[in-house]
């Protein structure tokens, strides 16, 4: 057994720096989670809650799954989560009854997190959405109320009377105001660790490199070892973030001149997709193992999305496009969305917070804001990963398609249950969702 030290040092406590602050990840000797006195030691983790996204659908005949626990077979779109299935939940039949309105891309994916009905006609209103209802709850408890990430940009347009703003939003902090996306790797990370909104001219780590030294004299021989390990890791994607960009290939819709005339910009968004993601997926690790929110959605694509694949060698078609088809390409496309997915849970797996990991006390979720790519949503494709801090029991499969309440704000108010938040009711449910 770790012997705990005699310093006195709060879970609060920071690594500071000139202009930078950087919160530190769960440590076995030091009180836990904002707890001041040594009783309090064996508080429980927080829950933390973060929605994934990705537009138009999946492969019609490969997202499924059947079974329980080690014994769950899962379809090909989700053959990478497979080493999770003991940890995971796949829920069919949920639906919005607003998003069925329209049939369009534009009105499917702006209520997705929150139930409610979108204005057309070029207002912008929609509702505040689950995340941000849990962000102003929790607002005061972490440095970042919330973490809203993407990896392609708003699209400023109308499609059929819908304001496109709707298919570049899942998360909205009012009924008028989608919650601002964060598409830059680097100014994602900078938004984590600093406290001034400019570039510093080092390194958080170089920053914090003195008071790092003297708090790692506090804490058990076991924790300076952890406290290596996250410290080494924040480097890590620092570092990968001052090389993303620097060697492009060009995504999305495709400009009509063939090469740049003018000089890239140093700092920016990186141009390989796969790059960019996975820079994304890092960033909401480390925002997790610090405490620094609680709670995040990370948009991998738009609704409509105008993404290209090179790196997949499928570079012929928009991924918009491509989700009119069902072949092999599609399928490959999925796979990749999915592995961005099986790439963070198997991080937040990898954190030992306590008794259980940082994915047994998250809430995943990983869903589309449609079926397939021809537009069906009156059930959509919803997976959870993670155990809420143990309150639910995950390897199963729920299966609402046939049941009277399959409303997705049913899931939502569940959720919130989970981290504290107790509404009478959400969106368009006042019910909780059974078996969750």
């Amino acid at each position: 057994m770790t012997t705990l030290p005699k310093y006195p040092v709060s879970r609060r406590a920071f690594l500071r720096g000139v202009g930078v602050t950087v919160a530190l990840p769960w440590l076995e000797s030091i009180p836990v989670w904002g707890d001041d006195k040594p009783k309090d030691r064996s508080s429980e983790p927080p829950v933390r809650m973060v929605c994934l996204f990705s537009g138009n659908g999946y492969h019609s005949k490969e997202w499924w799954a059947k079974g329980e626990g080690k014994q769950m077979e899962v379809g090909r779109v989700l053959e990478p989560l497979h080493p999770f299935r003991e940890k995971m939940l796949f829920l069919r039949g949920l639906y919005n009854q607003e998003a069925l309105i329209g049939g369009i891309h534009s009105c499917q994916t702006g209520n997705l997190l929150s139930g409610a009905h979108l204005a057309s006609g070029g207002e912008i209103k929609s509702g505040i959405s689950m995340d941000q209802v849990i962000a102003q709850r929790m607002k005061d408890q972490t440095k970042v109320p919330s973490l809203v990430l993407g990896c392609e940009q708003s699209i400023a347009a109308l499609h059929k009377n819908y304001s496109m703003i709707y298919s570049s939003h899942i998360s909205w902090s009012s009924p008028t105001t989608p919650t601002p996306l964060e598409v830059y790797p680097a100014l994602a990370f900078d938004h984590l660790f600093r406290d001034e909104g400019g570039r510093a001219d080092k390194s958080v780590l170089d920053a914090v490199r003195e008071d790092a030294a003297g708090y790692r004299n506090k804490v058990s021989k076991s924790d300076q070892r952890r406290l290596d390990e996250y410290l080494s890791s924040v480097r890590e994607v620092e570092e990968r973030i001052d090389r993303a960009g620097k060697a492009g290939r060009l995504q999305g819709w495709r400009p009509t001149l063939e090469k740049p005339d003018m000089p890239r910009p140093s700092d920016g968004i990186p141009q390989d997709i796969d790059q960019h993601m996975r820079l994304m997926c890092d960033v909401l690790v480390l925002a997790f193992r610090t405490d620094t929110t609680r709670v995040c959605t990370l948009k991998l694509n738009n609704d409509h999305s105008s993404l290209r694949f090179p790196h997949l060698k499928v570079d012929y078609m928009i991924h918009h496009l491509l989700s009119h088809t069902d072949g092999a390409d599609w399928l490959k496309v999925n796979q990749f969305f999915t592995q961005q997915v099986a790439y963070i849970a198997d991080k937040l797996d990898r954190v030992q917070e306590g008794d259980r990991t940082l994915l047994d006390n998250s809430m995943m979720l990983f869903m589309s804001s449609m079926m397939t790519g021809n537009h069906n949503n009156d059930q959509l494709p919803v997976v959870m990963l993670g155990r809420g801090g143990g309150q639910i029991k995950t390897g199963r499969v729920l299966d609402y398609l046939s049941k009277p309440n399959r409303k997705m704000c049913s899931l939502y108010l569940s959720l919130l249950d989970k981290v504290g938040v107790h509404l009478d009711s959400f969106g368009d449910s006042k019910e909780r969702l059974t078996d969750i």
